[in-house]
C-alpha cells in the first residue's frame, strides 16, 4: 500500500490495518516455518507495509501532543 493511501487514514483506522498486518505476517511466518515458502514475496511487502503504518501512526500522533 502506497503512503499516500495510508495519510489519509485517522489514527484508529491505521491502527487496525497495523494490527491486522501483524496477523496476517504471523500467519505467513508460520506457514514458511512449515516448508511453504509461496508467501515470501508477500511477507516482505507486508512486512514494509507495516512499518509505513506504524511510522505514519507515529507521525500523527506525535503531531497531536505537539
Amino acid at each position: 500500500m502506497k503512503a499516500d493511501k495510508l495519510r489519509d487514514l485517522d489514527v484508529k483506522e491505521l491502527d487496525s490495518q497495523a494490527r491486522e498486518a501483524e496477523a496476517q505476517l504471523f500467519h505467513l511466518r508460520l506457514q514458511m516455518g512449515m516448508g511453504q515458502l509461496e508467501g515470501l514475496k508477500k511477507y516482505r511487502a507486508l512486512k514494509k507495509d507495516r512499518a509505513r503504518m506504524l511510522t505514519l501512526l507515529r507521525e500523527k500522533q506525535a503531531g497531536k501532543k505537539g
